[in-house]
C-alpha cells in the first residue's frame, strides 16, 4: 500500500450566491489528501496518514476518502478544528488565505501515530505539512522511524509564507531528501532549494547529488522531466487542455507517476536505483495526462481509471 502523509483540510471555494454577492462552497483537500485521493481512483491501493477532526468537516473528509477508495486505518482522530483554506482564482491561478491554529491536523504528534503496518510499500510525503509545525516534524520524525526499505517520494510544493524558520526548514527538508527515492519539484521549487544563476538541468544534478533516485521536475505549461544519476534525461510534454482551474494539478501529477510505477512494479528501492528510460517516460506521461484532466475541470477532481 502506498500510504500519503500529509494535511487533509477544506478547500472553501468562491461560489455566486442567490443573492448576487459571493459565497464559499466546503471542498475536500490538501495537497496530500488529493494526491490520496487520485491514487484511489486510479485502483492503486493507498491509505492517507494525516490528522482529521470529528467536526462537521472531518467527517466530510472521512466520507470523501472512503468514496474514493482510500484506505482511512491511518487516521488520526482528534476533537481539534479541521484546517480551512479560503480560495480566490485569479486567472485560474488559486490563492488561499489559510486557517490553520490549533488544527487537527497541524498538532499531529509523532507519539500519536502507531508504527506503520508491514502492508505498507512506499511513504508519500508533500504539501504544507511540511513546512507548519509541530506536525512537520512529526512526518519528518516517521519518515526518520518508519522509513527503512520503504521507497518513498517526496514532493516540498514550497510556499514560503508557510516557513516562519527558513533555517530550521531548510534542515528538515534537506534530511528528508536524503532519504527520498523520488523527488518531485516545481522550477519555483527547485529555484528555491538551489538558489543561484544555474540552469534548471545544473540544480536538478545538485538534488540528485544529495541522494534520491529520480528528480522530477515540472513546469507546468512546458510539461515535466525526470532525471537520473547516470546522467540520462526524459522529457514529455504537456498534455493540451482548456485549463478551468489548477488546484490539486501538481498533487494529481504525482499520483498518476506512483500509480504507473506501481503497475509496472518498479516501486522498490532497487528497482529505482536502475530505473529503465522508457519506464521513467511512461511514469511521467501518465503523470501528465492525469493532472490534464484535473485541471480541465472545476476544483480539485482527479480522474478515475477508465477516464485514461
Amino acid at each position: 500500500m502506498i500510504l500519503c502523509c500529509g494535511e487533509a483540510l477544506i478547500d472553501m471555494i468562491p461560489s455566486p450566491t442567490t443573492g448576487g454577492g459571493t459565497g464559499f462552497v466546503p471542498h475536500s483537500g490538501g495537497a496530500v489528501f488529493n494526491t490520496a485521493i487520485a491514487l484511489g481512483r486510479l485502483g492503486v491501493q493507498t491509505g492517507l496518514l494525516s490528522g482529521i477532526s470529528s467536526d462537521m468537516f472531518g467527517q466530510q473528509l472521512m466520507a470523501a476518502l472512503k468514496a474514493s477508495q482510500v484506505n482511512t486505518s491511518n487516521i488520526i482522530g482528534s476533537d481539534r478544528p479541521t484546517t480551512l483554506a479560503f480560495v480566490q482564482l485569479i486567472e485560474g491561478q488559486a490563492a488561499y488565505s489559510f486557517f490553520d491554529e490549533n488544527t487537527a491536523g497541524r498538532m499531529l504528534d509523532l507519539q500519536e501515530i502507531p508504527i506503520l503496518p508491514a502492508g505498507v510499500s512506499t511513504l508519500f510525503f508533500g504539501g504544507i505539512s511540511l513546512a507548519c509545525e509541530p506536525c512537520a516534524d512529526a512526518y519528518a520524525a516517521l519518515l526518520e522511524r518508519d522509513g527503512g526499505d520503504r521507497v518513498v517520494m517526496l514532493d516540498p510544493n514550497i510556499r514560503p509564507g508557510f516557513i516562519q524558520d527558513e533555517t530550521r526548514y531548510r534542515a528538515r527538508i534537506e534530511q528528508m531528501i536524503a532519504r527520498a527515492d523520488i523527488v518531485k519539484v516545481s522550477d519555483e521549487d527547485l529555484n528555491w532549494l538551489v538558489p543561484g544563476s544555474m540552469s534548471l538541468r545544473q540544480k536538478a544534478k545538485i538534488m540528485l547529488e544529495k541522494g534520491p533516485s529520480v528528480i522530477i521536475l515540472t513546469r507546468g505549461s512546458e510539461g515535466a522531466m525526470g532525471f537520473l544519476p547516470n546522467g540520462t534525461e526524459v522529457r514529455v510534454a504537456a498534455e493540451e487542455v482548456q485549463v478551468v482551474d489548477t488546484v490539486g494539478a501538481g498533487d494529481t501529477f504525482n499520483a498518476g507517476v506512483l500509480a504507473k510505477l506501481s503497475d509496472l512494479d518498479l516501486l522498490r528501492k532497487g528497482e529505482l536505483k536502475t530505473l529503465p528510460v522508457q519506464s521513467l517516460e511512461e511514469a511521467l506521461v501518465q503523470g501528465a495526462k492525469t493532472a490534464a484532466i484535473a485541471v480541465s475541470r472545476s476544483g480539485a477532481n482527479p480522474p478515475w481509471a477508465d477516464e485514461l
